[in-house]
């Protein structure tokens, strides 16, 4: 009888994860949702030189650090995340590509390991690099499809990089609460 529980209890332990849990579904819908309300009315007021924060950029690759989807999962909430997009001015359409390749990107950087003795580099790395793909498609997209000159790629840069930047500090400031208030390990 014995060896019965044990054998019990050590496939129960081998199962695998499958899918997202109805909890992270919550969650990343809770965030995107910040994110869509945040974009719309703090990311208006918040403009330094062109350069804005992208809530909900940022809110999907916070969503990733604290859920670690597999690949197919992150593709799902990048399309989803385009989808939301959809609902802001500017050009249709565009954000179901470049926050499909953010999302996936971040999936994919989360896994390597980022630590410099106890400090964990991955939430902003992997945030920046996840913004500057994402920024990078959407304009990329934008001047293949308005068909304009790539020396006018150039002004883009800056505010790639500098929503880059201001999404990294946000991720990375919210990563750490987020993570221990949901009880959640690396």
């Amino acid at each position: 009888m014995e060896e019965i529980q044990r054998v019990e209890k050590r496939e129960l332990k081998a199962e695998k994860k499958k899918g997202i849990s109805v909890k992270d579904v919550i969650l990343i819908g809770v965030l995107l949702a910040a994110g869509a309300v945040l974009k719309y009315f703090v990311g208006s007021i918040i403009n330094i030189g062109g350069v804005k924060p992208n809530f909900v950029i940022a809110m999907y690759c916070l969503g990733i650090l604290i859920i670690r989807p597999n690949l197919y999962e992150a593709a799902a909430i990048g399309i989803l995340a385009g989808a939301i997009c959809q609902f802001f001015p500017g050009t249709p359409y565009l954000n179901f590509i470049s926050e499909l390749a953010g999302a996936v990107v971040m999936c994919l950087m989360i896994r390597i390991t980022m630590k410099i003795n106890s400090l964990d580099l991955n939430p902003a790395v992997s945030t920046f690099v996840s913004t500057v793909v994402s920024g990078t498609v959407f304009v990329s997209c934008l001047f293949i499809t308005l068909r304009a000159e790539s020396s006018a790629l150039v002004a883009y840069i800056p505010i790639v990089l500098g929503t880059a930047m201001i999404n990294t500090i946000i991720v990375q400031g919210l990563y750490i609460p987020l993570k221990m208030a949901l009880n959640r390990s690396s």
